[in-house]
């Protein structure tokens, strides 16, 4: 249960565990030291010590950090949807990579995570009609963690990007939420058309490696794309697909195949 304290601002468990392993972090490796209290100690929140590591990774010298800092610091504040998305994503990556052994890690190192919270920055400023910037924030998402995003695509929360090299995610594109995907996932269309042309993806979904969603079309909730496959037609809610052009090869084997992972279908030991 989260504690409180009396008159004053709730007990934030997640950011104390952050603070927590970044200490120790730097007893460990002290030349990890002026990283990590540059990007966490330097802090008192997940929402400051987001902004300071996403303008750090985008900045260039067309737009300078401190810049950067102020228009992530400005969505933070106004959107506090932004700070519980950044969040959920941040608890999805630590239950589901069996690489990520703290909560510290994602904020740090996985490219996978800062490209997310730094695609939420640039969905946010699309929404506020600042589409130039927007589109700024995706061509340096784009070149600093090769995942391109385009911003006027629709994320839920609890995102896992495994790995997280060449994903490209379009511009009428729908994830909803608790999805997990693993590298080279497209989720694009099929040609020149315009209007509503890209996937849409239920809760709970989980994408293999290289699988391509093309086209305006719908993943259910809770089924599994396997890698490599090339989805170009419906997918019903709790099922497999695997192929070239994916087809049902089974149901989804678990209630939540994002949560559990297991990429396996009909392969007995």
């Amino acid at each position: 249960m989260i504690e409180t304290r009396t008159n004053i601002s709730a007990v934030d468990p997640v950011w104390d565990r952050i603070t927590t392993e970044a200490h120790e972090a730097v007893a460990n490796e002290p030349l990890m030291g002026g990283l990590v209290h540059a990007c966490i100690l330097h802090h008192t929140s997940l929402e400051k010590a987001l902004s300071y590591r996403i303008a750090a990774k985008l900045t260039s010298n067309e737009m300078s950090m401190l810049v950067l800092r102020e228009i992530a610091d400005r969505a933070y504040a106004e959107d506090p949807d932004l700070v519980e998305a950044a969040r959920a994503d941040l608890v999805a990556v630590f239950e589901r990579d069996p690489a990520c052994h703290r909560l510290l890690q994602p904020v740090l190192y996985f490219k996978g995570y800062q490209a997310m919270q730094a695609y939420r920055i640039g969905h946010w400023l699309w929404n506020r009609g600042q589409h130039d910037l927007a589109y700024f924030f995706q061509m340096r998402v784009s070149e600093i963690f090769g995942i391109d995003i385009h911003p006027a695509a629709k994320i839920g929360r609890g995102i896992m990007i495994d790995h997280a090299h060449s994903i490209v995610i379009g511009e009428t594109a729908v994830v909803g939420n608790n999805v997990s995907m693993l590298h080279s996932v497209t989720l694009g269309g099929t040609g020149k058309e315009e209007e509503d042309r890209h996937p849409k993806i239920g809760d709970g979904v989980l994408i293999g490696a290289g699988a391509k969603v093309l086209g305006n079309v719908t993943v259910g909730s809770c089924s599994r794309v396997a890698a490599g496959s090339v989805v170009l037609v419906d997918v019903p809610s709790c099922k497999t697909v695997a192929g070239i052009p994916a087809k049902i090869v089974g149901e989804a084997g678990c209630d939540q195949p994002s949560i559990i992972m297991d990429q396996m279908f009909g392969v007995k030991p």
